[in-house]
């Protein structure tokens, strides 16, 4: 009973507003760094965008859009355990837009193309929006899907990581963290990846190893500047 309650509509509404309250509070709480120091003014000029980062990292990826992003949206999963968290997007005014990838054979089944669409219409409508670079269950490695919304809108890619020097570290597929209060912060946004309209696979692929790199290259930075370790930076394999 108390398992089917956990994933039921009303706990998701419950525990996502208690979610956000939290991340309010730690966004509070931390003393954050940034790059580049004027995150605002860099935003404004750019957006909309398409915010990358990786799988663990999308708890806490909204301390990173400033005040210039007048709308914003980001996907998550259909699956009913990210229920709270899409309600938690919700009460931080985002728009969830529920989907995912997956290998190819399962991406239409797990919502990925309509996803995909429906994020074309948010960045067209001029939301910068975010996702996660990697598929599901396999960490730190990126894929097609971002590359292709970037080639189908137009719009950069800004590869982001968003840490805190007291977290929870998760033992997950992804080493997901999530801040503690009353620590230090930073918030990286490396340079931005743009991909032509008349990109092929060739040129794809190239992108997507670009926003590979890009990601590892901030997190590196962003952990370094809290003086800590990456969680996640061992999780590809060789």
């Amino acid at each position: 009973m108390h398992k089917r309650w956990g994933r039921g509509p009303v706990a998701h509404e419950v525990l996502g507003f208690l979610f956000a309250a939290y991340l309010r509070f730690i966004r509070r709480a931390n003393r954050f760094v940034y790059e580049p120091a004027d995150l605002e003014g860099f935003f404004g000029r750019e957006a909309p965008l398409i915010v990358a980062m990786w799988h663990g990292q999308h708890l806490m990826i909204t301390y990173a859009w400033p005040k210039s992003i007048a709308r914003a949206a980001a996907l998550i999963s259909r699956n009913r355990d990210a229920g709270a968290q899409a309600v938690a997007l919700r009460h931080l005014g985002v728009t969830p837009v529920r989907g995912s990838g997956g290998r190819p054979g399962r991406f239409r089944q797990k919502g990925g193309a309509l996803a995909l669409l429906k994020l074309k219409r948010e960045l067209d409508g001029g939301a910068t929006v975010a996702m996660t670079a990697d598929l599901p269950k396999r960490p730190r490695i990126a894929g097609l899907g971002i590359v292709t919304l970037a080639k189908l809108t137009g719009r950069p890619i800004a590869p982001v990581a968003v840490v805190t020097s007291r977290r929870f570290d998760f033992d997950s597929w992804d080493r997901a963290s999530l801040g503690k209060p009353f620590g230090r912060g930073a918030i990286v946004v490396g340079d931005l990846i743009r991909v032509p309209a008349d990109a092929d696979d060739a040129a794809l692929e190239v992108a997507r190893c670009a926003v590979q790199a890009a990601l590892d290259e901030v997190h590196r930075r962003a952990y370094g500047l809290v003086g800590a370790r990456d969680p996640g930076a061992g999780l590809r394999p060789a």
